[in-house]
């Protein structure tokens, strides 16, 4: 069944309204070539990227490389510590006063038993006078008394309580003298004076500090190390220090004591080195890095840290092979170098170098800078004018 559309005659006949299918049509054509020409341009884009990508693959990557080499290694405990006297004391008086002579100058070297300060005595001489008369008046009686009772005219009683008095007068003599004693300071021990904190007619309250007091030679350094480097360390053993105001030096020691326990919130056991230093350079509160070889020197295989790609699956390195063909060719048809991806195991590090316990031979070219952009098999150029650092002890500069 089929309708045709008919309009009012113009001259007597009808005529079928075809007009309207043509724009129809046309709007079709349209929208196909549109979408035609979507899909075509998404075809061109991704080949034209493919070409790109195939062109960017091929091409050589510079890259820079070292040699790895056998070294001698040794092993070593590193911790961080800090410095302290040999013997260090606030210095202050044990009782109160005013302060009445100061015997020292910040910064002085001072001999054991120095006067450094004194506070007014106040009356304090003329009580410890007058307890010495009486002391001396006490001897004169009992001496009087033990010649009567020889005679037999005074009790054995008497010289009792003679005897008695006598030790009394004299305690108390000891007792004022005391006090006189701590109102005077004196230096235990020899060492250097810090800067002094009191002032001449200071109205000094008992245990106030005056001024430090530090044995600076030898010096004491306190560090923590892991449980599980006990069994590397012993009393005796050397050790080394350096610390930030001399870079560049190392200070030569000694462990001088282990702590008898492990702390239980680390599981870190306290080591006490000591160190000499006559020239007076380190002081107590330094920070300073400490290291002890432990256990005997070895030879290993080592590269720079910036060699090692690290993964979850597994640590590697790139190693540069010489004139392999493959995709490697350039258009000159000669082959270039290529990386292979190489699986390795770690040892332990030193500054900007680690141990290679295997993957690797002595010998080998390994990538040093420059791996983000390779992939297994890969063309590289090598420009080795820039290289990364290979210390053993690394010191960068502090900006």
């Amino acid at each position: 069944m089929s309708i045709v559309l008919t309009q009012p005659p113009r001259d007597g006949k009808p005529v079928q309204l075809r007009s309207m299918v043509k724009p129809l049509i046309i709007m079709v054509l349209l929208v196909v070539l549109v979408i035609g020409g979507v899909f075509a341009w998404q075809a061109f884009i991704g080949k034209m990227i493919g070409k790109f990508m195939a062109q960017t693959a091929s091409a050589p990557q510079t890259v820079s490389t070292v040699v790895a080499k056998k070294t001698t290694w040794q092993q070593q405990i590193r911790a961080i510590g800090t410095l302290r006297a040999v013997r260090g004391a606030d210095l202050s008086a044990q009782a109160s006063g005013v302060v009445d002579k100061i015997a020292f100058d910040s910064g002085n070297d001072v001999p054991a038993g120095k006067v450094l300060l004194q506070l007014k005595p106040n009356d304090d001489y003329a009580k410890l006078e007058q307890l010495q008369a009486a002391a001396e008046l006490a001897e004169q009686t009992l001496k009087r008394d033990r010649e009567q009772f020889a005679a037999q005219a005074i009790s054995q009683a008497t010289i009792d309580n003679d005897v008695s008095s006598l030790k009394s007068a004299k305690a108390q003599v000891v007792a004022q003298q005391a006090l006189l004693e701590e109102k005077i300071v004196r230096a235990p021990f020899a060492g250097r004076l810090g800067i002094r904190q009191i002032d001449l007619g200071q109205y000094l309250a008992a245990g106030t500090a005056m001024v430090t007091l530090q044995a600076l030679d030898p010096m004491l350094i306190d560090f923590y190390v892991p449980q599980q480097a006990l069994e590397h360390l012993k009393v005796g053993q050397a050790a080394m220090a350096t610390v930030d105001t001399f870079p560049g030096e190392t200070f030569n020691g000694t462990v001088e004591s282990i702590n008898s326990k492990v702390d239980a919130a680390s599981r870190n056991v306290q080591v006490r080195a000591s160190f000499k230093n006559a020239d007076k350079r380190l002081v107590p509160g330094m920070f300073a890095s400490v290291a002890i070889d432990s256990g005997d020197s070895s030879t290993e295989i080592t590269v720079p840290q910036t060699c090692i790609t690290y993964n979850p699956y597994g640590d590697t390195v790139y190693i540069l092979k010489h004139g392999n063909g493959g995709d490697a060719k350039g258009g000159d048809g000669k082959p270039k170098d290529t990386v292979e991806q190489q699986f390795v195991k770690l040892g332990a590090t030193r500054g900007d170098q680690v141990a290679i316990l295997s993957g690797i031979n002595e010998g080998d070219v390994v990538v040093s800078a420059g791996q983000i952009k390779l992939r297994n098999g890969a063309s590289v150029v090598v420009n080795n004018s820039v290289q990364p650092t290979d210390d053993i002890h690394p010191t960068p500069p502090n900006e």
